[in-house]
């Protein structure tokens, strides 16, 4: 009898095992085939691009930075055609040859060239901002392996002219202060590129030609500076910050009806070509420096506060008005000081003004009428005008760096407090949020937004933008306004401010004398505001020198640089 075999040596078994494989190898090769189809198919783009990526070299190609123009079209920054120096070790033929033109020409140790150009990397950057003749010099030796790229260099034709506000670009054209990094996003356009085509060693296959991206320009910020107005300042502050030795000089003209800044001055300006070279020689450390660069870099019109003094008068006189405590013919007494609890807080006339009006107080810049009218005012009431006036936020200048208010908490006011601040002392504001606020309460009682940026064209001055800024109504009355206006200018014309005046010109104004913290150090900030014409403001000037030596009464000293200013920019802005 025969004997069965096992079911695992049957031939049933080796026909079930065979069409197992099969199967298998059958749904192996589909799943390729499918693989392979959607990858040809459907991924060839991606794989195409990637492919396309490993044998292309990108280089970029520098956008022009928006100029900066002036009220008139001026250019006031630009930029100057420069030149990226690289190389590309895959390409370099006579190694040799490349260090020893590059250290002749970029003016760099042998060691420092040697060492880029041994390095293999896709490309490597040698040196930037190259002026373009010796770019040109660099591609006149035709050496293999050596890239000479178009380049931009922001350059400012007038070097230090408004230097802390127009502000400079780092060493990637991107704005670092002022102007520049305010409006970065529109002047810095877009970069193009240049893309080559590389063999697998990454060499440049010869006739490929390259495939160019073209870059996109940035456009242009017109702003509301004027050349002309800003160099009668900045002379003008030079003139007195070496006659005084001071510390420095700042200036705002602006337009108080609309917050145009015709011009603005932190004297000692910087170089603008050359902004990291500290304009004084000292010896320092280097992690020094950068304060030293911050500090002079520093725009004091917003980013320094100081305690107003007089000028703050202004704004003490204009809210009592507005609450009614006060009107021009009330009369007051100056025996050359007033009590407040157990302080005596003297009068700059130490001698008293005796009997006065309210409009003979301001005129006299009378500390004890001014003290009077915090007490009728009370501190309820006057945070009530600090904040009604906008002095407790920020003005919203367009520069970056803007200082707050440094108030007392109302709940800390007590009457010596109250006393001293309604005449501008033991509280700080800025310049430029004094000169917002004083214009608001004479143009008829608008808050304005003090600003430079005026409009955003394009090519051929094809305007893209009208920058457009905030405003709030009802600041005070009109006939508020009006009464300060008045007033103001019988400042000038037969006040403290008479230094001021100017023959055939309507000028109002006040003077200040305020003293620097530690009041030991016997340190003065002497300052004039003023505007013209009294009855109708087209222009306000504030002149603010810190540190004066010698005489220091802002009455003397401010009030003739305002003047100068103001006998040269009135007939200007007349034509």
């Amino acid at each position: 009898m025969q004997q069965e075999l096992p079911f695992y040596r049957s031939k049933t078994f080796h026909r079930k095992k065979i069409m197992v494989m099969f199967t298998a190898v059958f749904l192996a090769l589909l799943f390729l085939m499918g693989r392979l189809v959607y990858l040809m198919v459907f991924c060839s783009e991606y794989y195409g691009q990637k492919a396309q990526n490993l044998h292309e070299r990108e280089r970029d190609i520098k956008a022009a930075r928006g100029k900066i123009l002036d009220a008139n079209g001026m250019v006031l920054a630009t930029n100057k055609s420069v030149c990226t120096i690289s190389v590309i070790h895959s390409q370099i033929e006579d190694e040799e040859a490349v260090v020893k033109a590059l250290v002749k020409e970029l003016g760099l140790s042998e060691e420092a060239v040697r060492k880029r150009v041994g390095k293999v990397s896709s490309i490597e950057r040698v040196k930037t901002n190259v002026p373009k003749e010796t770019g040109d010099k660099i591609r006149a030796y035709k050496l293999a392996g050596i890239k000479v790229d178009e380049d931009y260099k922001r350059y400012y034709p007038y070097d230090t002219l408004a230097s802390k506000v127009l502000g400079f670009t780092g060493g990637d054209n991107q704005g670092i202060v002022g102007l520049e990094v305010k409006y970065d996003s529109y002047l810095q356009g877009t970069n193009g590129k240049i893309l080559t085509l590389t063999d697998a060693r990454g060499i440049e296959i010869e006739n490929a030609g390259e495939t160019r991206l073209e870059p996109v320009n940035g456009y242009d910020l017109n702003i509301s500076m004027d050349y002309n107005i800003q160099l009668y300042c900045e002379q003008a502050a030079e003139k007195t910050y070496i006659k005084k030795d001071a510390k420095y000089v700042s200036v705002i003209v602006m337009n108080p009806s609309n917050g145009e800044i015709f011009a603005m001055v932190n004297y000692p300006e910087f170089h603008l070509n050359d902004p990291f070279t500290l304009t004084e020689e000292v010896n320092v450390p280097a992690e020094k420096k950068q304060d030293l660069l911050n500090q002079m870099w520093r725009n004091q019109c917003i980013s320094d506060t100081y305690e107003p003094g007089s000028t703050f008068k202004i704004i003490t006189a204009a809210a009592a008005l507005e609450q009614g405590v006060v009107k021009l013919t009330d009369n007051f007494y100056c025996p050359g000081y007033k009590l407040v609890e157990d302080r005596r807080i003297r009068c700059a006339k130490t001698t008293g003004h005796g009997a006065e009006t309210f409009e003979t107080g301001i005129m006299n810049s009378c500390n004890p009428v001014f003290i009077e009218l915090g007490e009728r005012l009370g501190v309820e009431n006057f945070y009530k005008y600090f904040s009604q006036f906008g002095l407790l936020s920020k003005t919203n200048v367009d520069l970056p760096g803007e200082a707050a208010t440094i108030m007392h908490k109302k709940e800390n006011v007590g009457p010596v407090e109250l006393a001293t601040i309604s005449f501008g002392q033991s509280f700080q504001i800025t310049p430029m949020q004094l000169v917002t606020t004083v214009s608001s309460i004479i143009n008829g009682g608008h808050r304005i937004t003090p600003h430079f940026g005026v409009k955003i064209t394009g090519e051929g001055g094809k305007e893209v933008e009208t920058l457009r800024y905030e405003t709030k109504n009802d600041i005070c009355t009109k006939e508020t306004s009006e009464t300060m206006r008045y007033l103001l200018e019988r400042v000038v014309s037969d006040g403290s401010g008479k230094n001021a005046k100017i023959e055939g010109f309507s000028i109002g104004g006040k003077t200040a004398t305020s003293q620097t913290l530690p009041r030991s150090d016997h340190k003065y900030i002497s300052s004039f505001l003023g505007f013209a014409p009294a009855d109708d403001p087209k222009v306000l000037v504030l002149v603010v020198i810190n540190d004066p030596k010698g005489t220091y009464y802002g009455g003397q000293i401010a009030a003739p640089v305002a003047k100068e200013i103001m006998e040269n920019i009135l007939p200007y802005l007349a034509k």
